[in-house]
């Protein structure tokens, strides 16, 4: 149904746009012509404006980045020294005395 009524609405649009005569439609192309004309100084602010902004939101990701790196940075060396601080740690444990020596085990005889 809608179809249908859309499609009538293309054709009576395109009825009347043959009904213009040369001097009609060259008025209208005209018209629409100093429109986009009349828009572009607006078009170019804009433009500007919206460059602008771009650059404001990759300075401040840049910075943001920076900062968290540099966050995570300081966090990994506090926890590397406290690590190191902390009694009881695997640096103050001698390693070599606490494994097994292999080989020197025998089964027993009866």
């Amino acid at each position: 149904m809608y179809f249908c009524l859309n499609l009538k609405y293309i054709i009576m649009e395109n009825q009347q746009e043959q009904e213009l005569t040369q001097e009609e439609l060259a008025e209208r192309k005209e018209a629409m012509l100093s429109f986009y004309v009349d828009s572009v100084p607006y078009l170019e602010a804009q433009v500007k404006y919206e460059t602008l902004l771009m650059q404001i939101d990759e300075a401040r990701f840049k910075r943001s980045t920076i900062q968290m790196q540099y966050a995570m940075m300081m966090q990994s060396q506090k926890e590397q020294e406290e690590l190191e601080e902390t009694p009881g740690s695997d640096s103050d444990i001698d390693k070599t005395n606490n494994i097994p020596e292999q080989g020197n085990r025998k089964l027993k005889t009866q």
